[in-house]
């Protein structure tokens, strides 16, 4: 079984929060795909920490924050620690399995800058790494996506997110 990433920007965190936890707290219902406010997309096996960050580093010309990575905001590290045991504590927002990071604005603006004539070689660079299971053509399309996105987000003024279930 893989699991599935969930990428998307909504206008500020508390939206973020409010559209990953879904109605009713079923953050494993089905969402429609226009669901009004958010601009998303799915995808297998793409995390953010590692191979999400890969891409970042591949189109990177520079100005990238290299201490910076996806910053966890559900659950709140702040209002519910994660547990030091292997498995999540029952009865906290840890035992749902939902995980929501926040992808950082150098890492948005990294993946927005990407242009279409910089997409062949940085889907060649990408689909070569241990950690993807696509073939070229489907990292072509994953960096057309994760671009695009990232340009809608920049232009709203948003951040990007990664939800997804542990």
């Amino acid at each position: 079984m893989s699991v599935i990433f969930e990428y998307f920007w909504v206008a500020d965190r508390t939206a973020a929060v409010e559209w990953a936890i879904g109605p009713g707290g079923d953050w494993l219902g089905e969402r429609p795909g226009d669901e009004a406010g958010v601009d998303w997309f799915d995808v297998k096996r793409i995390d953010a920490d590692v191979v999400l960050g890969k891409l970042v580093a591949f189109a990177d010309t520079g100005l990238l924050d290299r201490g910076a990575a996806p910053r966890l905001i559900w659950p709140d590290p702040d209002e519910v620690p994660r547990p030091h045991e292997t498995y999540p504590l029952a009865g906290t927002a840890w035992d749902t399995g939902l995980i929501l990071e926040e992808i950082p604005e150098t890492w948005r603006d990294a993946l927005a800058g990407i242009g279409e004539d910089a997409v062949p070689m940085l889907a060649l660079q990408w689909c070569d790494i241990d950690e993807m299971s696509f073939d070229y053509e489907g990292a072509a399309e994953c960096v057309r996506d994760f671009a695009g996105l990232a340009r809608r987000a920049r232009a709203a003024g948003a951040q990007l997110y990664c939800r997804f279930g542990a």
